[in-house]
């Protein structure tokens, strides 16, 4: 990327866009009910994704964003999984109650299954089969071409969770890595020594889990090009069959123990351009093709062919392959959608906790539901430019809402005119009447094209990662 496009943009804070409008635009003026009746909504011509948290991790990366306590005992992982079957178990009941599938139309059909965290294979190897098989009991066993994930941290994964996971189905495993480089290990509070990672790669391949992801961040404290380029080439030796590559995102007021990493120590955001850049040319340079803003791919993988076809999504797991028409969230800080709208659950597990286990005392109802948003005809039809950006970079702004049945002129003000003929005078973007493209030169900038459509964005907020 541009030098001069790096020092104009690098300090521009803007969403993530895993979702439109974003998580920090949902209240609590949406509520269980809302919930419920959304879910009422739903027909046998939808399509499932179940997405399962699991907040806990043995100890605390100083990097990480994610919601997750640090535990050490297996007792609170079981009162966990009996509020995770709670929540299954209501949500499904609601569909079936309150929905026109209880006429004989059956269930909507799973399509995706995820399992994210924290650590979700801090689960005992029983307590993960238990929620599969309560998945299966209640939503009926995922389709036949379904992609189950679980996200993984080598560490920690024993042999009889590798083989569990082999045993439940999962397709596809995500493995943290971050970064191979000892010092950077430290800074992060992250040792994970090589061998690590490649024994939890041959049991997971050895258990008959074919679809191998590893993740690697760039920007952390002490990087440099030759060592994030270091360890991209030791992820190679790995065969992954996708990888992701983020810019880790310091927000220190959002995430204390990110305080604890020295601020000295974090490249500038011309270094992190040069590292992302490094590491894409050395992917690219073993047949990896670049997808969105930030995953690599082989070129036979399903989300290869998913970006070659114009077919890829994002949602909250970032760029995905998955197309269900609802996203059911389960677990504290959990999000779902659905075509009325988002919610997101309590984000504290012990609130989470408290709100199952008085369900299931009959003493609550509100299940654990903490807020979210309800989507307008407007959102619906921003949230598809601005994926139609994320993940192909460019939008043909007159169809869209057309198919919508939106206004253009509500979208195209004088205002965001403006602003887009100001990133075309920077070669950031290529217009052409109502048709935006991104050029390639800029395309790790694309968030600074999609926040332009976005009717919430407050620049004054802070609550964004960096656009570099």
């Amino acid at each position: 990327m541009r030098p001069d496009l790096v020092a104009k943009y690098r300090n521009q804070r803007v969403p993530r866009y895993t979702s439109y409008p974003p998580s920090p635009q949902f209240s609590a003026a949406v509520t269980a009910d809302d919930y419920r009746r959304w879910l009422g909504q739903l027909t046998a011509a939808d399509t499932l994704s179940l997405y399962l948290h699991v907040p806990f991790c043995r100890s605390m990366c100083w990097y990480c964003g994610c919601h997750t306590t640090v535990v050490n005992h297996e007792a609170p992982i079981r009162r966990y999984q009996a509020a995770l079957e709670a929540e299954i178990d209501a949500v499904a009941g609601a569909l079936v109650r309150d929905s026109t599938l209880s006429g004989g139309g059956g269930l909507p059909p799973v399509t995706h299954i995820h399992f994210g965290g924290g650590t979700p294979t801090l689960l005992p190897p029983d307590a993960f089969q238990s929620l599969m098989d309560r998945l299966a009991q209640r939503f009926g066993r995922p389709a036949a071409t379904a992609e189950i994930a679980v996200e993984i941290d080598p560490r920690t994964l024993t042999p009889a969770m590798a083989a569990a996971l082999g045993q439940g189905g999962v397709t596809r495993a995500s493995l943290g890595v971050q970064s191979f480089d000892d010092r950077v290990q430290r800074a992060i509070n992250r040792i994970q020594p090589y061998a690590a990672t490649a024994e939890a790669v041959a049991r997971l391949r050895q258990a008959g889990i074919g679809g191998i992801n590893l993740d690697l961040i760039y920007g952390l404290p002490h990087q440099t090009v030759d060592s994030c380029v270091q360890s991209v080439a030791q992820a190679l030796e790995l065969a992954p069959d996708r990888l992701s590559v983020f810019g880790y995102a310091h927000m220190p007021s959002l995430k204390a123990h990110q305080g604890r990493i020295e601020t000295a120590a974090l490249p500038g955001a011309t270094q992190r351009t040069e590292q992302a850049a490094a590491m894409a040319e050395t992917l690219e340079a073993a047949g990896y093709v670049a997808i969105g803003l930030d995953h690599y791919a082989r070129k036979d993988d399903v989300m290869a062919t998913a970006y070659a076809a114009g077919r890829l999504k994002r949602n909250f797991q970032g760029y995905t392959v998955d197309t269900a028409t609802a996203l059911l969230g389960f677990g504290a800080s959990a999000i779902g959608r659905t075509r009325g709208g988002y919610i997101q659950n309590k984000v504290e597990v012990p609130a989470y906790l408290k709100a199952w286990e008085a369900h299931e005392a009959g003493d609550g109802t509100g299940w654990a539901v903490a807020k979210g948003l309800a989507l307008s005809d407007d959102d619906r039809l921003r949230a598809d430019i601005i994926e139609q950006l994320m993940c192909r970079f460019s939008v043909d702004l007159s169809d869209t809402c057309r198919r919508h049945g939106g206004s253009l002129e509500e979208i195209l003000t004088p205002a965001t005119r403006r602003a887009l003929a100001a990133l075309a005078d920077d070669d950031m973007i290529i217009c052409d009447k109502t048709r935006v493209e991104v050029r390639e030169e800029a395309r790790p900038l694309v968030r600074s094209v999609a926040v332009l459509f976005d009717a919430y964005f407050d620049p004054e907020s802070g609550r964004h990662s960096y656009a570099v």
